[in-house]
């Protein structure tokens, strides 16, 4: 599928310096292919074998926001995953194997929503520390919502509120950074590292991969993660807010279709 870059020593080190790090992934087939198998996902049906989908309530009407455990059922998303650069930049950047902690496909389709400003750490158990990423299917813009960061503030759990997001006391005294990324590029990020995006506002799809990795040595934990996923959003319900439950944190500002 082409490219793959894999980070140098200067790239790992500036990554831990600033907790993100920009990375080519795919040539032009290669976004062709990610397109394709991404537009095969959202085909399946939500009463599928294992696989999840989320949907928003938008203007237009409910839109697919996210699918996840997807790589137990198709077979390239499975190698693009687990073998070749991206496994070995997850390696790279946390020092040791790494191996697939969790992955899904956020639509952000057009109208669709964004997402409050929260560290990812607090919604993956079992682990502290694990390297995410956001392989860009569509080239991700201001204006359609892509990622801003906060650099060099991974280094702990930030306060939250009661959803599990950043405080907003917190929020207000940080320095946002935008972060476009072209169709095939990688924004690798820390599981502590502050993020947020925006909604899209352009009439156009904005669909990103996001895979997340820890450390083979602290165990494969995959199937695990989905176990508790599903037993918490089990026990929890509908989110008091109005909000769809996408994750085990109230991040998504999207509206729960009813």
């Amino acid at each position: 599928m082409g490219v793959g870059e894999v980070p140098g020593e200067d790239e790992v080190r500036s990554f831990r310096a600033t907790g993100w790090l920009l990375t080519r992934t795919l040539d032009d087939d290669g976004v062709a292919a990610l397109r394709t198998w991404v537009d095969e996902v959202a085909a399946w049906p939500d009463d599928g074998d294992g696989w999840m989908h989320h949907r928003e309530l938008t203007d237009d009407g409910p839109k697919l926001c996210r699918s996840e455990n997807l790589v137990p059922f198709h077979a390239g998303l499975r190698e693009l995953l687990t073998t070749g650069s991206l496994l070995d930049t997850a390696s790279a950047l946390l020092g040791e194997p790494a191996v697939l902690y969790k992955e899904k496909v956020n639509y952000k389709l057009a109208g669709g929503a964004g997402y409050s400003p929260h560290q990812d750490a607090p919604a993956y158990p079992f682990l502290d520390a694990h390297v995410s990423c956001m392989v860009a299917v569509d080239d991700a813009t201001v204006e359609n919502g892509c990622l801003e960061v906060v650099e060099s503030a991974h280094h702990e759990v930030l306060r939250q509120d009661d959803g599990g997001r950043i405080h907003p006391d917190v929020v207000a005294g940080m320095a946002w950074r935008a972060v476009p990324v072209p169709a095939g590029w990688t924004l690798w990020f820390h599981s502590r590292t502050p993020h947020r995006s925006g909604p899209n506002r352009s009439g156009l799809p904005r669909r990103a991969l996001y895979p997340t990795y820890n450390a083979a040595a602290e165990g494969d934990l995959r199937s695990a993660y989905y176990a508790e996923k599903l037993a918490r959003f089990d026990a929890a319900g509908a989110r008091a807010d109005g909000g769809v439950r996408v994750s085990l944190i109230d991040d998504f500002e999207g509206r729960a279709v009813t």
